[in-house]
């Protein structure tokens, strides 16, 4: 309904039209405020008039017929918990007043009753109630501001993350957006495997843009180099995995980072590294990466291969079930091969990675 807010309207629900007219008189009479009189003689008038107009305060006769006015109490409460409800009687017994309070009622008034003490509840509820107000709407405010502070901070946490990742990757022009594909891939398997929320999915996608951190603590020089690499010089790859957890493991609102960091080159059979766990010893979110890392490194054009045909992709897959791959994971992947038959999945869009490489 549009109507001035700055009028208050009182919704008076009485069998009497005599003790309605008498209270809209007093109150009409006595209050500076601009106010709306609504009125209704029974509880089923009551409350369609409660339903369709905007009510800022009831006054509500206890005994009614058919439906009296604890009913009309209770059916209010059902759906507004927060507007005024004074509960008028000429019945005098204590049992009445409680009965009132205990569905809802905001106060109580016995019949019969002055102006002076109709008017000063009236009002008393009426300030008390804008005061509610105003308090909910201040508040709703700072949740809003909270809401947008924290939406800020999630995307500014994002984007800090997507250009480290961008940044590890660029220490090989050869992995450009592979930490990007790698946290798509990941947040998709686990997907699969039957996670739905929402904060653990982020979680398992942003340990997939940083599983390889630790590459920063890495020579470019061993990261790039395109022939085999020494004895040496592959004991300081694997390096990566131990220096990650060290730069994640503080990271303690989101600890699935550090762990996707050390234990992503595990292998389902104990023959990884860094430390030789087997089977659901290594981290689910770990087991996931090293999936979605070894799908990657397949798929995408690398110092030391050209990408992969997808049989040939799946045929390895194949051969590192239950050895190199959690079984469970490592079948979602070819299920999700076997639905990509144009292998359009290793087109992943990397628009946030840039044409250039550093050469540092």
């Amino acid at each position: 309904m549009n109507r001035n807010k700055e009028t208050t309207t009182v919704l008076i629900i009485d069998d009497s039209q005599f003790i309605i007219n008498s209270v809209t008189r007093m109150i009409l009479n006595y209050h500076e405020r601009a106010i709306l009189c609504l009125s209704a003689l029974s509880g089923e008038k009551g409350l369609s008039l409660f339903e369709t107009q905007d009510v800022d305060l009831v006054l509500l006769d206890y005994e009614m017929p058919n439906m009296d006015g604890i009913q009309v109490l209770r059916k209010i409460r059902e759906q507004d918990t927060d507007t005024p409800v004074i509960v008028m009687t000429a019945q005098m017994e204590e049992e009445y007043e409680t009965m009132a309070f205990s569905n809802g009622a905001t106060d109580f008034i016995h019949k019969p009753f002055s102006e002076k003490v109709i008017t000063a509840r009236i009002e008393h509820q009426l300030s008390y109630a804008n005061m509610q107000k105003q308090m909910r709407k201040e508040i709703e405010h700072h949740k809003e501001l909270a809401e947008k502070r924290l939406k800020q901070n999630y995307e500014i946490l994002s984007e800090t993350i997507k250009a480290l990742a961008k940044t590890i990757d660029k220490k090989d022009p050869y992995t450009r957006g592979h930490s990007e594909r790698v946290a798509f891939y990941s947040r998709c398997l686990a997907k699969c495997c039957g996670i739905s929320d929402e904060n653990e999915l982020n979680n398992i996608y942003y340990a997939g843009l940083l599983h390889d951190i630790g590459k920063i603590g890495i020579p470019a020089t061993i990261i790039r180099k395109s022939t085999k690499l020494t004895d040496e010089e592959y004991a300081r790859i694997k390096e990566h995995t131990t220096i990650g957890y060290e730069i994640l493991k503080k990271v303690k609102s989101n600890p699935l980072l550090g762990l996707g960091a050390h234990y992503h080159h595990e292998h389902y059979d104990g023959t990884g590294y860094p430390q030789k766990l087997k089977g659901d010893e290594i981290p689910f979110v770990a087991r996931i990466i090293c999936v979605a890392d070894a799908y990657d490194a397949m798929t995408s054009h690398r110092s030391y291969h050209d990408t992969m045909p997808q049989e040939m992709v799946k045929k390895q897959l194949k051969e590192g079930l239950g050895t190199q791959f959690d079984p469970q994971i490592c079948r979602i992947m070819l299920n999700l091969i076997d639905m990509d038959v144009n292998y359009l999945m290793k087109q992943l869009d990397t628009d946030d990675y840039d044409d250039d490489t550093d050469e540092n």
